[in-house]
């Protein structure tokens, strides 16, 4: 029998604060980041997912602003372990997740995505899934989006 789990995205304040640190220390210092390193953008939060069960397969995005703007959600790679390392642009997946609500859209419209790139995004976090017990993400808010106005979640089906 197959149900249902709704993963909720959540705001990772410890980690965003840290990596925010390590922008205001290389800027304090005038030093330069290493190479290949990503660091976290002004318009840019860490999130991350928990996952209770390995053995997931993606159904569905729920996104919802509350406002216009447009959000990117990228995950990070199994190979980052935000404790130990910095963030490196090589671990950083493809492809993002990008949803927004547009300047005319009726306000109980869905947020808009790339379908198909969301589609991948979903497959992709399930097979992970299987190896990590939690995944982090950056979400970049951008025209208008905020961490106060975005609430996000992923759904899996699972076999039980």
């Amino acid at each position: 029998m197959s149900t249902e789990l709704e993963l909720p995205f959540r705001l990772d304040t410890q980690l965003t604060e840290v990596m925010r640190l390590r922008v205001q220390s290389l800027q304090q210092r005038g030093q330069k980041r290493q190479e290949g390193e990503r660091l976290l953008q002004a318009n840019e939060a860490v999130y991350r997912l928990d996952f209770s069960k390995q053995s997931l397969r993606f159904s569905h995005w729920t996104v919802r602003l509350t406002q216009l703007g447009r959000l990117t959600i990228t995950a990070t790679s199994q190979l980052w372990t935000p404790d130990l390392t910095n963030l490196m642009t090589r671990q950083l997946l493809e492809p993002a997740g990008v949803f927004w609500r547009a300047a005319g859209d009726a306000s109980d419209a869905p947020v808009q995505c790339y379908e198909a790139d969301a589609d991948e995004f979903g497959e992709r976090i399930a097979e992970l899934a299987k190896v990590r017990k939690v995944m982090y993400f950056l979400f970049a808010f951008e025209e208008g989006c905020s961490p106060e106005t975005v609430d996000g979640s992923i759904t899996f089906i699972t076999d039980s």
